[in-house]
């Protein structure tokens, strides 16, 4: 029981390490970009969900609308997404990411995924499921954590 939670918190411990880190890696990338954090945020929902309504992607971003539209002035002004008008109701706004672009936060982020690359090739095809269980499973529950 002991060894068990000693584990639990080390696991913990290197989640919030790692949490760190990874709010490091962006806050780097974004200043390469002249983004801002929550800008590379909402750019990583648009290119993981598609194109989406703004109350959509604010929803998943988790920002407050009005907060998002500040957001979208400044990513589409500086040529990182566009705002595509409905052809029936001019009112209806889908948002999507500019791929030329995409490419270039990709290729910023690229030393990182080759690094995880070479971490994930010291596991096993099962060890893999469990580690990947393991990371969907805990970020529902910071998904959930945040709800409430």
């Amino acid at each position: 029981m002991r060894h068990r939670r000693r584990t639990g918190n080390e696991i913990k411990a290197a989640l919030r390490d790692l949490r760190i880190q990874l709010a490091l890696l962006n806050h780097h990338i974004g200043g390469k970009l002249a983004l801002k954090d929550v800008d590379l945020d909402c750019l990583d929902v648009l290119a993981r969900s598609g194109p989406l309504t703004p109350s959509a992607l604010a929803r998943q971003a988790g920002l407050h609308p009005a907060t998002l539209t500040g957001i979208l002035d400044r990513l589409e002004q500086a040529g990182w997404i566009a705002r595509d008008r409905g052809r029936s109701d001019r009112r209806s706004v889908t948002i999507r990411a500019l791929p030329d672009r995409g490419m270039e936060v990709f290729r910023l982020y690229q030393p990182m995924m080759s690094a995880m690359d070479d971490v994930l090739a010291d596991y096993t095809e099962a060890e893999l499921d469990v580690i990947a269980s393991f990371l969907r499973r805990t970020a529902e529950a910071g998904e959930r954590a945040a709800q409430e």
